[in-house]
């Protein structure tokens, strides 16, 4: 399935407004890093992290992968950054006129002389609406993606995919005082609901009415993304997110069986029989008959070894063993 592009507002902690948007790649100067990883971790002397939290980062210890879902906003890590962007705002005259404040934070920081704000701001995931990591990128470069990704009028449908490593918790100076892991990044893509579920159509089963096959996938979409705790740190949570973004044939699957009476009843990721060298799972997906209770189940094995998941093999029927 394509990736899609596509961004978001709030308060901090103090009370300051934010201004939130969907990223693609996000921010602060510290070196890039490359990974030889090992079993799902990342050696933590090679793991992301600002300037003033190098020191932390080079102890001993490994860090995982991680394959995440939820919302990106930035914020202001400190008064002066705020008011330092008022200033960037004034240079502007009156080009932001009119503008709402989301809109204008798009266009000062869309300004190649605003970039240095870009690497000053706090960039935030928030899963089910929970602040659950500081992003940052592991490759400078990753700046320009990000003002490229920052949504003019954001919405709550949107969804920005986080794929990297699960650093420490961030020092309170990081981020006007929020202490959750710094996440640094490898990969973002941003979306909203209504251009994913429209590229889902597109491998629509011709058997299939258009309007079961996009209720059964709206659906399966708010099945994964509202299971508890999925923070996407763990192999199992990995192994969800990345069937949910990349492999279409499980929409297809759903609105089948909701065709023959059928119910989704459970999503569940399990260790598979074939893991051994590398890191192998399956997600198991359960259909219920609404009149007869007869349970069908599907599954797809997802190879989680490294930052990258992928397919081991195609949506088959599973049987329990």
């Amino acid at each position: 399935m394509e990736q899609t592009e596509v961004k978001k507002e709030s308060k901090d902690q103090s009370g300051n407004e934010n201004y939130t948007m969907a990223a693609a790649p996000s921010p602060e100067n510290h070196a890039s890093a490359k990974i030889s990883p090992q079993a799902g971790t990342v050696p933590i002397s090679e793991a992301p992290g600002k300037s003033s939290c190098r020191g932390m980062l080079n102890g001993g210890g490994t860090y995982p992968y991680i394959y995440a879902l939820g919302r990106i906003a930035a914020r202001f890590p400190t008064m002066g950054v705020e008011k330092e962007f008022v200033q960037a705002t004034g240079r502007t005259g009156k080009e932001t006129a009119g503008l709402t404040n989301q809109k204008t934070f798009h266009s000062v920081l869309s300004k190649p002389e605003n970039r240095y704000l870009v690497r000053k701001m706090c960039w935030v995931l928030a899963i089910e609406g929970i602040d659950t990591y500081i992003l940052q990128p592991r490759d400078p470069a990753d700046f320009d993606s990000l003002v490229e990704a920052i949504r003019p009028a954001p919405s709550h449908m949107d969804i920005d995919v986080v794929i990297g490593v699960k650093g420490p918790i961030a020092p309170p100076d990081i981020c006007n005082g929020l202490m959750v892991p710094i996440a640094g990044f490898d990969q973002i893509y941003s979306f909203n609901r209504a251009s994913f579920l429209e590229a889902l159509k597109e491998k629509r089963p011709e058997n299939i009415p258009e309007k079961e096959f996009m209720a059964a996938a709206e659906e399966l979409l708010d099945r994964i993304m509202q299971m508890a705790d999925n923070a996407g740190a763990t192999d199992e949570h990995r192994a969800l997110n990345y069937v949910a973004m990349r492999y279409d044939a499980i929409y297809g699957k759903t609105a089948e069986m909701h065709g023959r009476n059928f119910s989704l009843t459970a999503v569940e990721v399990r260790p598979s029989l074939l893991s051994g060298v590398r890191k192998i799972v399956d997600a198991i997906f359960s259909y219920t008959q609404r009149e007869t209770d007869f349970t069908e189940k599907f599954f797809v094995r997802v190879d989680v070894t490294e930052e990258f998941p992928f397919l081991v093999t195609k949506l088959s029927p599973y049987y329990d063993r």
